[in-house]
């Protein structure tokens, strides 16, 4: 593992001198409160190797090696998101060999299907509940991380040649764009949704209050201590404890501190006291009825899917998902937002009547 400057120096001149970086990363967000960047896995021909970006190493030299490299990842929207994040690098050419998989057709594109399917061997399974933070790295850990990016390039060369073969390079160039694209895209957690958890709905009246106050009561208990919020109480702990100080019971969970259980009935107080007035309010169901021509629009872009998809011999949801056809249908301005060019020459947009129509 790559962890301090003299290893970094050794293996910045190799990166330099290649053109194509396979590179996968692993966070922790089941352990602490925000999530954290804790291993990145770099292979280039005859080397794999494992960064640490835990270590008190400054990791700058890396981006700028990487720079101009074409970057080969599995899966790459939340990678990319995490190297923007963490290592404010952001790579200019990607290579996704989950978007290669599905244009060529391929139905099993995980990482493990993809290496039996290519080279014959059967990866180890790992824990999805791993921590990675833990050091030092267990060998297991190591040894499946490592196997996350050992295979890539040889498989991105395997991919492009069938690409290439089918004429579906440039389909494939503009899909990774896009992937670029989107994950530069920050997605900020709405706060004032966010306390809505699953079976929040169910609540009524006060208890509804009341769940707002306990969600961000535990909200700061987590950040606190550097823990998920779920290590403090779950979300079904939550909800019956709305429910209990509603109707004038008070819940108690005995592996609370005295400190934090002063704090999580000073919380439900405050919900309890707040005037009607100022309880939040149920969100209204979004969505209303499509016009019987806006139907007839989806019906069409759906047949062009359809056909589409079974002569190329590709998932049909992979040149565009349902929901995406009932919003071009509905407004086709839309398309450029929502497709690529390859996917929206496959549905014949243009052939579909109508310009703009809201729906009604």
């Amino acid at each position: 593992m790559i962890a301090n400057v003299a290893q970094l120096r050794e293996l910045l001149p190799q990166l330099e001198s290649v053109g194509r970086v396979a590179l996968d990363t692993e966070a922790d967000s089941l352990h602490c409160y925000k999530e954290k960047l804790c291993l990145l896995q770099i292979s280039i021909p005859e080397r794999d190797v494992i960064v640490d970006p835990l270590a008190n190493v400054d990791l700058a030299p890396l981006g700028d090696a990487l720079a101009g490299k074409e970057i080969v990842l599995h899966g790459a929207d939340y990678d990319l998101r995490l190297l923007r994040r963490n290592l404010n690098f952001v790579p200019e050419r990607i290579f996704d060999t989950v978007i290669a998989a599905r244009l060529i057709g391929i139905r099993e594109f995980s990482l493990a299907a993809l290496v039996q399917r290519y080279f014959g061997i059967e990866l180890a399974k790992g824990s999805q509940k791993a921590n990675w933070a833990q050091r030092p790295l267990p060998t297991r850990m190591a040894d499946y991380a490592v196997n996350d990016t050992r295979y890539l390039l040889p498989m991105a060369e395997r991919l492009e040649k069938e690409l290439d073969s089918r004429n579906r390079m440039e389909w494939f160039r503009q899909s990774c764009q896009r992937a670029l694209e989107q994950a530069a895209i920050d997605r900020e957690r709405d706060v004032d949704e966010a306390w809505r958890i699953s079976g929040a709905g169910a609540l009524r009246g006060r208890a509804y209050a009341v769940l707002r106050e306990l969600w961000n009561w535990r909200e700061k208990e987590a950040e606190a201590v550097d823990r998920p919020p779920f290590h403090i109480l779950q979300n079904r702990e939550l909800l019956h404890s709305a429910e209990k100080f509603a109707a004038g019971e008070s819940p108690d969970y005995k592996h609370f501190s005295d400190r934090r259980r002063r704090a999580f009935r000073e919380a439900a107080e405050r919900g309890m006291h707040l005037p009607e007035k100022d309880w939040p309010v149920r969100p209204r169901r979004s969505g209303t009825r499509a016009t019987a021509e806006v139907v007839k629009r989806i019906e069409q872009l759906r047949r062009n899917r359809d056909q589409a998809a079974k002569d190329l011999q590709i998932e049909s949801s992979f040149i565009a998902p349902r929901a995406t056809l009932e919003a071009i249908a509905a407004d086709r301005t839309r398309a450029d937002a929502l497709l690529v060019p390859w996917q929206r020459d496959l549905l014949r947009i243009s052939e579909v009547r109508g310009q703009k129509t809201e729906v009604s």
